[in-house]
């Protein structure tokens, strides 16, 4: 199962690139449960969601975070698509109701069926290590109060010249499409994203039109 679930985390950063023209093949997941929705509150609010957690470590190790930091796989931290970095969240396993808190400091999962991802070390905390994946409640320890532009992550690729090809593609379609390189111990990966808007709500309505595209686009805060 780890030597799976290792697999799966590596593959996970190409979901996006599924449906798009380019060499790069498809990956097919297991299917998971869909995370119960609840968006960022603007301002004065607790945030609660329940969903699908997994953990991703040894790729990103010593790389830096959406947030600057470092990444230590062996620590406790999380990522997460559109809570404010920095903001520290209670997470509970909900199949050993085990609980940690844990501090936001990266952008992902990349994968819709995902609500969060851990490191290695906050995973080992809450008892999950080893099977790579579990549900999981998450609760902001603190109100949210702060607002900020979102993005949409349309396809991630292993190839430049393919993020090329759909960068110049979805150009036709909207006033803003730039791409963002990431680095891995891995691979350099490229993520095709579109747009600034100011409500994950408008962001969201974008997300529906690159689905039509063929897509399978994530909402993300702009950072």
């Amino acid at each position: 199962m780890m030597r799976l679930f290792r697999i799966v985390v590596l593959a996970t950063v190409l979901l996006f690139s599924a449906a798009c023209a380019g060499k790069e093949a498809p990956v097919v997941f297991p299917a998971a449960p869909t995370p119960s929705l609840a968006p960022v509150p603007a301002r004065g609010q607790v945030y609660r969601e329940t969903g699908t957690a997994a953990w991703y470590g040894k790729e990103f190790h010593g790389k830096k975070t959406a947030s600057n930091e470092v990444f230590d796989s062996e620590g406790i931290s999380a990522a997460h698509r559109t809570l404010p970095l920095g903001v520290m969240v209670r997470v509970t396993n909900l199949e050993n109701s085990k609980s940690i808190k844990v501090k936001i400091n990266d952008r992902g999962p990349f994968i819709k069926s995902r609500i969060l991802d851990l490191s290695y070390g906050a995973a080992q905390e809450l008892g999950f290590a080893a099977h790579g994946i579990t549900q999981v409640k998450i609760e902001t320890l603190d109100e949210v109060r702060d607002p900020a532009p979102y993005t949409v992550q349309a396809a991630v690729y292993t190839e430049e010249e393919n993020a090329k090809i759909l960068k110049y593609r979805l150009s036709k379609r909207f006033e803003l499409v730039f791409i963002v390189p990431l680095e891995t111990n891995i691979a350099r990966l490229y993520c095709v994203r579109v747009g600034s808007y100011a409500s994950e709500e408008r962001a969201g309505q974008i997300a529906d039109k690159l689905k039509i595209e063929g897509l399978e686009p994530i909402v993300l805060r702009k950072d």
